[in-house]
């Protein structure tokens, strides 16, 4: 199987299976809101480990390959920048086109679609550069980016369910808004050849995302949860998402 092949097919992969949470909260939404922190943490672990055990060093191993005297832990720092600026952007849109009001103001339903379609994009991105470094980074990356995305759609679900979003029409805009991650994907392996020498600056942008999402987004939402007992099973999810990743990471060749 081809290189792109395998882009396009663990893209799509990990983009469907990102909708199996937001599909569970239209016919089991007890329990997909019972289970969204526990996938959180799990994905927040699944995010940290990806990042620290197996992104940043391949970028440091390929900065060496092109004799790059790149910094790889400030293209890493640039990621987490670039990701909190983008969502400040989102934050300030949806703001700026808003009636003051004393309650906060759900994010309307335009803006939901354009800012999962960014986050999308850039996963499609991370995705394809991962797989022209090797296969099985590309895998390990697939598995990160699905792990974060099951419990972001509940959310977004959620979110254009209380709308008032016809069910049908909510799974047609989250199918759709994951599919630019294989535009994401596709764009970025065909301009892989003039791309080869940033491999490295793409693979520490990548962590950085990966970081900033599990820092920023994850993590904090797993720190709301005050109901007894989930403390505990919280903690050990965001574990056992390491634990996971690691035992991917060490169980996987990099190379082809």
């Amino acid at each position: 199987m081809s290189t792109l092949a395998y882009i396009i097919l663990f893209t799509l992969i990990g983009s469907v299976f990102s909708l199996v949470g937001g599909i569970a909260l239209l016919f089991k939404e007890k329990f997909a809101i019972k289970i969204s922190h526990f996938l959180s943490a799990f994905a927040a672990g699944a995010l940290l480990a990806t990042s620290f055990l197996d992104l940043l060093p391949e970028s440091l191993e390929h900065a060496r390959e092109f004799s790059s005297d790149v910094n790889v832990f400030l293209w890493a720092l640039g990621g987490i920048i670039i990701f909190f600026l983008l969502e400040r952007f989102v934050h300030w849109f949806h703001h700026a086109h808003t009636i003051e009001h004393k309650e906060p103001v759900k994010p309307t339903v335009p803006l939901i679609m354009f800012g999962d379609s960014i986050h999308n994009f850039i996963d499609g991105v991370a995705i394809a550069a991962t797989f022209m470094i090797s296969i099985p980074l590309g895998i390990i990356t697939t598995f990160a980016v699905a792990a974060h995305e099951i419990p972001q759609e509940i959310g977004d679900f959620g979110v254009l369910l209380r709308k008032g979003v016809r069910r049908r029409n909510v799974l047609l805009f989250n199918l759709f808004s994951a599919l630019t991650a294989v535009l994401g994907a596709v764009l970025t392996y065909f301009i892989g050849n003039s791309i080869e020498a940033y491999l490295p600056h793409l693979l520490a942008l990548t962590a950085g995302f990966f970081i900033y999402i599990a820092l920023s987004d994850l993590i904090p939402e797993i720190h709301h949860e005050n109901r007894k007992g989930f403390a505990t099973w919280e903690s050990v999810m965001l574990i056992l998402g390491i634990v996971v990743v690691y035992i991917l990471v060490s169980s996987l060749a990099h190379g082809n």
